[in-house]
């Protein structure tokens, strides 16, 4: 009864369409009246103890380091470089927009930073290039997602929270499984651009022009190199790298690049903060909701289903894949993690999956849910820079998640894709 109270309460108020992190807090507070095994105090008493974590302080770090460097001109500069590099090939600008997706996914580590950051630049200069506003819409919203894969992440930080497993292995990991997805998405942007004709640019870059290029997107390209460098090299932890990336995105976009002035900062601290506020109710309130099904014994009575209906590793995992799927699509990705992470892990341990390959894969699944409606947070952003209905862009969203499900396969079935360069650092 109390499992039904908590589950029935938290579907009526996303019902009531009530924000999720409201929704989670509600239901933890219902099923806590109800059953009278806790105080009401513990609510208050999660809120808080769930963000008292040093590796959770990565979050607010990464997003205000993203605002920075959005703002600061850094993602203009990355844009530059991979247009001169990758705009001369069929369906160019696409190719562009995808890389620089994964560029800037190694700045920001958040899918709709990535969005609004690239697609702010791509989409008004793709449509006037005479590409197809569903398609442009797709591609954006869909190469966004990549901002969640390759690291920094920010799921995979609370991912890593939520079940121990080291953050600094799981951006490791992140790296494959984030360039596969995106060769996924330049590969379905070339065979589209090439049915409908959207050649390359027809200008030549001479090696001068190139390296002018290069040189003056030094310092964003430098970016990964020290925040993801620092971290591999043992020099800070991914916490210490999320405040070094803030440091580093103030003083180029300040006094090197000079886009970003100092009467810019309070606005890009606002909106950093006022991201990371609502971030941190979710994680609060999802904890509390996490803790609840703990107390229920939730998770092994779940294991244990699952076991005795199927010891197949990829049966188990198919199942799995198939629940995170549909959860992607009404939940938002950090309260499906933390909710669900220390749930199914027990699972797949059980049956011999390593805990960063689920990582990997569950952190993937749930960035399909950034472009799958109705809750598709990605979708949302795009909608607003491109000028486009959220029906028309659930139409044109439809290849590029078949392509997204395709790599999640690959991702399940062949752990190697995300544990090769793990082992190979171990040894």
């Amino acid at each position: 009864m109390v499992s039904l109270i908590l589950f029935g309460s938290f579907v009526i108020f996303l019902i009531l369409n009530t924000p999720i992190g409201i929704a989670l807090g509600l239901a933890a507070m219902s099923t806590i009246v109800y059953s009278g095994d806790v105080s009401v105090s513990y609510l208050a008493q999660s809120l808080t103890t769930s963000a008292d974590s040093f590796p959770l302080m990565a979050v607010p770090f990464f997003i205000l380091a993203g605002e920075l460097m959005g703002k600061g001109g850094i993602s203009r500069r990355l844009l530059k470089v991979a247009n001169i590099f990758f705009g001369k090939y069929t369906g160019g600008l696409g190719i562009v927009t995808v890389v620089a997706c994964m560029f800037f996914a190694a700045i920001s580590g958040s899918g709709p930073a990535t969005v609004a950051a690239i697609g702010g630049i791509m989409v008004p200069e793709m449509l006037r290039r005479g590409y197809d506003k569903g398609f442009t819409s797709g591609l954006i919203a869909s190469a966004g997602s990549i901002g969640v894969i390759i690291p920094p992440s920010i799921p995979m930080v609370i991912y890593g929270v939520s079940t121990g497993v080291s953050v600094s292995t799981m951006f490791i990991a992140g790296f494959v499984p984030g360039m596969l997805i995106g060769l996924a998405l330049i590969g379905w942007t070339y065979f589209y651009s090439k049915k409908h004709g959207y050649c390359g640019e027809k200008i030549e870059y001479t090696s001068k022009e190139r390296w002018k290029v290069v040189n003056e997107a030094k310092w964003a390209l430098m970016v990964p190199v020290i925040i993801l460098g620092g971290i591999y090299g043992g020099i800070f932890t991914p916490t210490e790298a999320a405040a070094v990336a803030v440091i580093y995105g103030f003083f180029v976009g300040v006094f090197i690049y000079k886009d970003l002035s100092l009467k810019d900062v309070p606005s890009v601290i606002a909106s950093a903060a006022l991201v990371t506020a609502t971030v941190m109710i979710i994680i609060g309130t999802a904890t509390s909701f996490g803790r609840i099904l703990t107390f229920e014994q939730i998770p092994t009575r779940l294991a244990e289903a699952i076991i005795s209906f199927s010891s197949s590793k990829f049966v188990v995992m198919s199942l799995i894949m198939l629940l995170l799927l549909f959860v992607g699509c009404f939940m938002e990705t950090l309260a499906a993690i933390i909710i669900l992470a220390p749930i199914l892990l027990p699972v797949v341990t059980a049956i011999g999956v390593d805990p960063v390959h689920f990582g990997i894969a569950m952190v993937v699944n749930l960035a399909i849910g950034f472009i799958t409606p109705p809750l598709g947070v990605n979708l949302f952003v795009t909608c607003g820079i491109a000028n486009i209905s959220m029906e028309k862009i659930s139409k044109a969203i439809i290849p590029w998640l078949l392509v997204l499900m395709v790599t999640l396969l690959i991702i399940v079935i062949f752990p190697a894709v995300s544990l090769l360069l793990p082992q190979m650092l171990a040894k």
